[in-house]
């Protein structure tokens, strides 16, 4: 299959099989990885990464990807990009030296600014409203843990609707046939327009694409997912509403228990609030009394948690995303 050429901005832009056709890479490129081979699908490429949110995963996933494929990288964030010169501007003189370009930070319009005017392939790290490499690794850790195929699985997201990592999970569990249900607070509202696209797009697939409000209403999952409550970029103010309204929809044991299948995963994007070891959450809970957890501890440190071999396949698949639409 022929991805070259092609960015990644979000999994809306590709069907099942091309999907299919980058897992199976990942697959293949993290065998031969564990095995000490390395390639040279990206000699003398050049790869800028331009961040304008904080990482960890995403930046380590992206150098080490490029460079165990040859590629050279440069890590950005304090270009002139949206400040003193445009977008238009900054994304034509990164494709003048560079092969491809990765984004990461706020509006999804940046990455498509990028692509529109840089001529070079263009990888979306994360916006706002949307995590593709981030479901590519999970869908990767799913496999890999569970004894089904992609079509027969139930993966269930439990916490904020407006979430932008649900949002990513949702379009590809309704483009590959995963059965998704997202379970949160009326608070919290998904954008009727990803429901819609979804949904329409499970017609296809053979998905079921559902929300529920009842935390509850998790029978039958094969994966429980989450993400923290407040988001970078969004304001602390948010906390004591965001607490209020989600902690009903903490992940807890008898959550777990609930789905009814003692193999079912927990899984989280990370970073992950589930104890008072981070400077946030200890000020959080000193400062104003909240406890902004949004899993036990027991259940982010339990044998059912694979959010460490999620963490470490956005390396194998962010590689193939890379080789597939930049590689030789």
């Amino acid at each position: 299959m022929d991805l070259k050429g092609r960015s990644f901005l979000t999994l809306l832009d590709f069907n099942k099989e091309e999907i299919r056709y980058m897992l199976d890479l990942a697959h293949e490129l993290k065998a031969k990885q564990k095995k000490g081979i390395l390639g040279e699908e990206l000699k003398g490429k050049n790869i800028v990464l331009v961040f304008d949110k904080s990482s960890t995963r995403t930046r380590c996933s992206f150098e080490v990807a490029a460079m165990d494929e040859g590629a050279h990288v440069t890590y950005l964030t304090n270009s002139h990009m949206n400040k003193k010169e445009s977008i238009e501007d900054t994304a034509k003189v990164f494709g003048r030296m560079y092969d491809a370009i990765e984004y990461r930070g706020f509006g999804q319009d940046i990455v498509e600014d990028l692509q529109k005017y840089s001529g070079v392939p263009v990888w979306n790290g994360l916006t706002d409203v949307d995590h593709p490499t981030q479901v590519l690794a999970d869908f990767l850790t799913m496999e890999e843990h569970i004894d089904k195929k992609l079509d027969e699985m139930k993966l269930t997201f439990v916490g904020d609707l407006s979430d932008n990592v649900m949002y990513a999970l949702m379009y590809g569990s309704a483009i590959m046939g995963v059965d998704f249900k997202a379970v949160g607070p009326e608070e919290t509202v998904c954008d009727p327009k990803v429901l819609e696209v979804s949904q329409e797009l499970a017609k296809k697939s053979g998905a079921t694409i559902t929300i529920s409000h009842d935390p509850e209403d998790v029978k039958g999952s094969d994966v429980i997912y989450t993400d923290i409550w407040v988001s970078m970029g969004e304001s602390e103010e948010l906390y004591p509403v965001r607490v209020k309204a989600l902690s009903p929809y903490k992940v807890t044991t008898k959550m777990m228990k609930d789905t009814g299948n003692d193999k079912c995963l927990f899984m989280h994007c990370l970073p992950s609030y589930h104890d008072f070891e981070t400077s946030v959450a200890k000020d959080m809970r000193d400062r104003l009394g909240l406890d902004i957890r949004e899993v036990e501890d027991e259940v982010f440190r339990s044998e059912n948690s694979v959010v460490f071999d999620e963490a470490e396949n956005r390396m194998h698949t962010i590689k193939a995303v890379m080789v597939a639409t930049l590689g030789r």
